[in-house]
């Protein structure tokens, strides 16, 4: 099977969800998913859920739990160099069929990866590897790289009423 590189990106909710919800397709027909989710450190629902497929499902998290704003502490920046190092292993190591660098979109816009960085990444993706790409604010030299991109746009969200993050749902 040929692999391509996938972007999810844009301001709408649901770009971790679909890539997860890809990652749940692969498991399905057999396939091995490694994820590697940067800036994020927590235990997720979707953590939980993931480690029900362990063995299908490989998960690592490569923040440090707390949102990054202005400019990323050495902490930050070390933190996400070591997942890239990780995630590059995973993506040519032959044991998967599926890589998702998730949020790896916003810690490139952030500086705690360089674009270089990933569009190195994306070139040295095996032919039969799927990488997929999340999180807002995708690099256009990233987007004119990928094969997909799909850009999922907020057209309404009960957040504006003031719902906030619902277990299950967001969290």
């Amino acid at each position: 099977m040929k692999g391509y590189l996938q972007v999810y990106t844009g301001t709408g909710k649901g770009k971790t969800t679909a890539a997860l919800g890809l990652a749940l397709r692969a498991s399905g027909a057999g396939l091995r998913t490694y994820i590697g989710q940067f800036i994020k450190k927590g235990d997720y629902s979707e953590i939980r859920a993931l480690k029900k497929l362990a063995g299908a499902v490989t998960v690592r998290q490569y923040g440090r739990g707390c949102f990054v704003r202005g400019k990323p502490s050495l902490m930050d920046i070390e933190a996400a160099q070591r997942g890239m190092a990780e995630l590059r292993r995973a993506m040519l190591g032959g044991d998967y069929d599926l890589v998702i660098a998730d949020e790896l979109n916003p810690a490139v816009r952030c500086g705690l990866v360089d674009v270089d960085d990933l569009l190195r990444l994306a070139d040295d993706k095996p032919e039969n590897v799927e990488l997929v790409v999340t999180g807002r604010d995708a690099h256009p030299r990233l987007r004119r790289r990928a094969d997909l991109v799909t850009d999922m746009r907020c057209v309404k969200h009960y957040y504006s009423g003031g719902v906030r993050a619902r277990k299950g749902m967001e969290c």
